[in-house]
């Protein structure tokens, strides 16, 4: 059978004198039941080492390990992808990328994406309207002001990717990816926060600013390179079409990300319908 080895992240563990098991590239360890087959000789397999006498269970069992995606060269490229940490090539089409917002989000961002295959740059809101590129991406270090992003929600429904972050204190919001009619978009977002918070008025004042004071947050390279990584990957698998592979779908997922411990959230989130005008009862003007 073609030589095959244990994809980067997985690994083979004596678990006593008989026993082995294979912890998978998400951390999970199963038991593996080799039966008459000599433990050594398939470690040895797995890692590399050729055939050398015939022995059809010593085969199976590697054919196991192929088929569930642990090995290199898998035919299973979705398997082989997630264990190898490998991504498919960034589409020339979906490689035009413009960045709009703070630099200290939009820089460290624009590598990420230019390390992943995509083609960034940065530009401005009228950009935004005039320019073909296939996606946008608008981050802002603080809050996000009222009708700010509106135009820009309407991106999806001229075929543009649209992606968002920002800033509210200690806490960071990354929106999922709207990239066609009926996706979320920021509007959507915020009626939604707004409506499963008990302070929605104080929210509401909150993002109007003006009367909001306090000691300004300043974001460490950690933060900033965490945000930039995750939005990246989530622009990657929208441009590659790749498949969800969190608890929630990317279309459906708001992450909210604290800036002081690092550690992300994910939540739902789903369109919210338009509202339809009451309907003017007959004589009146």
């Amino acid at each position: 059978m073609p030589h095959r080895q244990l994809a980067p992240g997985v690994e083979i563990v004596a678990v006593d004198e008989n026993g082995l098991a294979v912890r998978t590239a998400d951390g999970e360890f199963l038991r593996v039941r080799t039966g008459d087959v000599n433990g050594n000789a398939l470690r040895s397999r797995l890692a590399g080492a050729p055939p050398t006498d015939p022995d059809a269970g010593l085969d199976r069992l590697v054919s196991a390990f192929d088929e569930a995606g642990y090995l290199t060269g898998s035919g299973r490229p979705a398997a082989e992808d997630r264990a190898t940490g490998t991504a498919p090539a960034w589409p020339a089409g979906r490689r035009p990328v413009l960045l709009l917002g703070d630099p200290v989000l939009t820089e460290p961002l624009a590598r990420q994406l230019r390390a992943a295959g995509a083609s960034p740059r940065t530009g401005t809101p009228e950009d935004a309207r005039t320019t073909p590129v296939a996606a946008v991406v608008w981050c802002l270090d603080g809050p996000v002001p009222d009708g700010l992003w509106d135009e820009a929600d309407r991106l999806p429904e001229r075929g543009t990717a649209w992606l968002r972050c920002h800033r509210e204190g200690w806490q960071a919001y990354l929106e999922p990816v709207a990239a066609a009619p009926g996706d979320v978009t920021s509007a959507h977002v915020r009626a939604r926060r707004l409506a499963v918070t008990p302070a929605h008025r104080e929210l509401a004042a909150y993002w109007r600013g003006p009367r909001t004071h306090g000691v300004p947050v300043r974001l460490t390279a950690a933060a900033t390179g965490l945000l930039a990584a995750l939005l990246a990957d989530d622009l990657a698998r929208w441009a590659t079409d790749a498949p969800d592979t969190g608890a929630l779908p990317a279309r459906r997922r708001l992450r909210r990300v604290d800036l002081r411990t690092l550690t992300v959230t994910e939540h739902p989130v789903l369109p919210v319908p338009d509202v339809a005008r009451t309907p003017t009862p007959t004589g009146t003007p």
